[in-house]
């Protein structure tokens, strides 16, 4: 049933999906109490209502739902959704999510102990929390991690590894993990010195918005050495 309630949900049949998490729910299936408090949470087949969610990822969270944990954290964080803002129990229950394998969460988590936020600073905690996000795939973690293997912060620096995750974050279009690549490329560092690789590299990352690839391609144009 549970399944069928995710498919109604995809597919925009809100009722279908709300009757089924509703019944589901009520059995006390954490799976869908965190669904059914998201729909209430963005008011999506139902009329918005913080109160419903709140309730509900409570209940879910008692469960030590993934994804209720991850989605408190976030209220916490912001102080939106009817909870008074707490930077350090939104860290908490953003770790524990990252635990229980929430790639969004180890990528925050990964964040929150790179900086020192709300945490003590660890570098090799980032670099552990960045890694485990990217092994779910999650893309921005890939880019970061390849930070901590190219200047050695958290981990032994290796510049072939750094190439490996900047090269997968590039492959899925983001702009910092071109720009990123393109630099290894130019400098020769985890792999063979290309710099036509490193300029198309460099014109990707503009193009998608990069503030410094776009000074630099900038620059080379008023220099006359590129033209489009």
């Amino acid at each position: 049933m549970l399944q069928e309630a995710h498919k109604a949900y995809n597919e925009k049949a809100y009722e279908k999906a709300k009757e089924l998490y509703e019944k589901l729910a009520d059995e006390g299936n954490a799976d869908a109490q965190t669904s059914l408090a998201f729909m209430y949470q963005q008011g999506e087949g139902v009329n918005k209502d913080e109160l419903k969610a709140l309730t509900l990822y409570e209940k879910a969270m008692e469960q030590k739902q993934p994804y209720a944990l991850y989605n408190m954290a976030l209220l916490y964080d912001s102080g939106l959704g009817g909870v008074i803002k707490n930077p350090v129990k939104a860290h908490t229950l953003f770790l524990e999510a990252a635990i229980a394998g929430v790639p969004q969460a180890q990528y925050q988590v990964a964040l929150q102990f790179e900086r020192g936020i709300t945490c003590a600073q660890n570098a090799s905690e980032a670099a552990f929390w960045y890694e485990e996000a990217a092994k779910r795939g999650h893309i921005e973690a890939f880019n970061n991690l390849g930070v901590c293997y190219k200047e050695g912060v958290g981990v032994e620096q290796n510049y072939q590894r750094a190439f490996v995750c900047f090269d997968r974050a590039s492959q899925k279009g983001l702009a910092v993990a071109q720009y990123n690549l393109g630099q290894l490329y130019d400098a020769g560092l985890g792999v063979e010195e290309d710099h036509d690789k490193a300029l198309e590299l460099c014109r990707k990352a503009a193009y998608g918005g990069h503030e410094k690839a776009k000074a630099i391609i900038r620059k080379l144009q008023e220099d006359g050495k590129i033209t489009f």
